[in-house]
């Protein structure tokens, strides 16, 4: 897979899947939280699993987690059956989950030391483990202070961290970056990508689009359970063409006209985000487009917040490819974080 972390795209003869997802399905009530899902996610390499809540990304760690059974379907980590063998799958895997599991009455250390035994590394091994873990997450100061002390964005790195205690070779890290500031964010991306370089397999599940493209090999979005796209960043991105004019405008009232109006500049159909009061869409002649549309919206007595031209993201995919805003709330299983 072209890879960002895992340094390039391994031979097909070399490729051995670290996780395999075979058709599926879990029910929570009358809603398919995963509706025949596959997923194959090769030795050493980084998948991101995208979706708004209640696409099913929780639901699929869970599983594979060995935290909840499917309904029916097969999933394996590294040809152990998560289902007929969970302690085995247990032993080989690292998680964090969308909130903090820490001890509050423990120190910072302690709960790394305390995870460190349970993997059976030794006193000594889990100390140094600890020590290095909590450095590299920026906790040093914080080590010796009780959990309960610690901000949210602490525990939560704090939870990170002790995802890694044990060097597995499968990590999943679910919706890892919620809560953190921009200089954790960005710490803990370098991390990923150590562990990564060293031949981790990790399966990310974000609705940060920009975490997507920086850290994963290759890409599945889902929707209701279902997987909708799967390719690389930039195969994604290039799906829906090249430079995009986009608009914001401040009264949502005028977005079906600016539709309208775009329509007529651009190359394809427009992509409206209500939430976001944006309307997107590609264009040949970034120039004459962008002169274009300014005259027609003026004409139109739009106001406008902003107007650019610009390379598509993954947002500009996710909305083309469901309607909606990746970070909208959706209804699904698990109370809509599924």
């Amino acid at each position: 897979m072209a890879g960002k972390l895992s340094g390039g795209r391994p031979t097909l003869a070399a490729v051995t899947a670290a996780i395999e997802v075979e058709r599926l399905v879990k029910l929570y009530h009358d809603v398919h939280a995963l509706d025949g899902l596959d997923l194959e996610v090769p030795e050493g390499t980084v998948l991101g699993l995208l979706g708004p809540n209640g696409a099913g990304k929780t639901t699929c760690v869970r599983i594979l987690a060995t935290l909840l059974k499917p309904d029916s379907g097969r999933a394996a980590i590294r040809g152990v059956d998560v289902a007929r063998h969970p302690q085995e799958v247990r032993r080989m895997i690292g998680l964090s989950g969308q909130y903090a599991a820490v001890d509050e009455y423990l120190t910072g250390f302690e709960n790394l030391v305390m995870i460190g035994r349970l993997y059976h590394l030794g006193r000594k091994e889990s100390r140094a483990r600890a020590a290095d873990l909590l450095e590299r997450f920026d906790l040093t100061g914080a080590a010796n202070r009780p959990t309960k002390t610690y901000s949210g964005g602490m525990r939560r790195r704090l939870d990170l961290a002790g995802a890694l205690v044990a060097r597995p070779p499968v990590i999943f890290l679910d919706e890892p970056t919620t809560g953190l500031d921009p200089h954790s964010r960005l710490g803990l991306w370098d991390t990923i990508g150590d562990r990564v370089r060293q031949g981790v397999t990790l399966l990310l599940t974000t609705q940060y689009m920009e975490e997507a493209d920086q850290l994963a090999d290759d890409i599945v979005v889902l929707d209701r359970g279902v997987a909708i796209a799967r390719g690389t960043p930039d195969e994604l991105k290039g799906r829906i063409g090249g430079e995009r004019l986009e608009v914001a405008v401040v009264r949502r009232d005028d977005l079906a006209a600016v539709a309208s109006i775009l329509k007529g500049v651009g190359t394809g159909e427009p992509t409206v985000d209500q939430e976001g009061r944006r309307v997107a869409v590609p264009v040949a002649d970034r120039v004459a487009a962008l002169t274009e549309a300014v005259r027609q919206l003026d004409a139109a007595d739009v106001e406008l917040a902003d107007i650019e031209v610009r390379r598509p993201t993954l947002d500009d995919v996710f909305l083309q490819l469901t309607g909606h805003a990746a970070t909208e709330e959706t209804t699904g299983g698990e109370g809509g974080k599924a």
